[in-house]
């Protein structure tokens, strides 16, 4: 680190580290969101995954493999975050290493109808097995690797888990969503209106005064001042529009490109305190984050 510059040596060090595990950061979003049972709470789970890596790589003396040891960190970081919520799973799959006959893995169409919320019906091991080899497509040693532990255990995790979805899979039924929450929509058709408008003072009215803003991925700033000037860089752009809708049953705006306006590119949400914006998520660069997710607009 150079100690004429030290902060000047963090951001090279952080960009050369962004740069590293920019390639696996959708893979790593794919296996976070499953383990969480949300495309939202997943990304929270990847900033803290890549945090904790870029803390510990210095003190690491060796790593043999970068990819494994990034998805054991993230396996740990989900299993705390989910805890965290006071959500608790089932018997641990370690007493079972007996059930490792092979089991018929999840087919591409049954996958497509799982929402991410049957996944956290398995316990932590079935789930990371599941997702690793079925999802990502790991290999056995490489899963045994990434959640630590026997390869016949990972075979007892995969078998059970994949039966438990098999099952659910067949017997789940859709329920209708929880209506939004009429006052949050009036408050986003507002924040939209102003925003379409180029009505930046408006916007800017409407910040808290310890407003926090998250450009996933890329910045994070706190504070009415600093948070203002963020509105200024949409209108130099022209792929977007926006409509109030909604991202696993939470109100949100969804973008489009006016050029391809089938589907949603990526989504923004808004956190209210009092009818004042609280806190800003723009997943502007983390478009990964909407393949996954559960996305609807309101009815009309």
């Amino acid at each position: 680190m150079d100690p004429e510059n030290p902060l000047q040596a963090l951001k090279t060090a952080r960009a050369e580290f962004e740069k590293l595990v920019g390639e696996i950061r959708p893979e790593l979003h794919r296996y976070c969101a499953r383990m969480t049972g949300s495309v939202v709470d997943g990304e929270d789970v990847v900033q803290e995954t890549l945090a904790k890596a870029f803390y510990l790589l210095p003190q690491t003396s060796e790593i043999s493999n970068l990819r494994s040891w990034i998805f054991r960190i993230a396996h740990n970081k989900a299993i705390d975050y989910t805890r965290r919520y006071d959500r608790r799973f089932g018997e641990s799959l370690d007493d079972h290493a007996d059930l490792a006959a092979d089991s018929q893995p999840l087919e591409a169409r049954e996958m497509a109808k799982i929402g991410l919320s049957l996944f956290m019906k398995l316990t932590p091991a079935q789930r990371g097995a599941v997702i690793l080899k079925d999802v990502l497509g790991h290999s056995l040693l490489e899963i045994g690797e990434i959640l630590d532990t026997s390869v016949p255990s990972v075979k007892g995790a995969l078998n059970r888990g994949r039966a438990a979805l098999h099952k659910l899979g067949r017997i789940t039924v859709d329920a209708a969503p929880p209506p939004l929450d009429a006052s949050e929509i009036s408050l986003l058709e507002r924040y939209v209106t102003h925003f379409v408008a180029q009505d930046f003072d408006s916007l800017r009215a409407l910040l808290a005064q310890d407003v926090r803003l998250d450009v996933v991925g890329i910045v994070q700033s706190r504070g009415d001042v600093q948070v203002g000037g963020y509105f200024h860089r949409y209108s130099g752009l022209s792929d977007w529009s926006l409509q109030v809708g909604s991202v696993e049953g939470r109100p949100a705006i969804l973008v489009f490109n006016p050029q391809a306006p089938a589907v949603p590119t990526y989504f923004i949400l808004i956190d209210w305190v009092d009818g004042r914006v609280a806190r800003i998520r723009d997943y502007r660069y983390a478009r990964y984050v909407i393949a996954d997710a559960a996305v609807a607009l309101p009815e009309p």
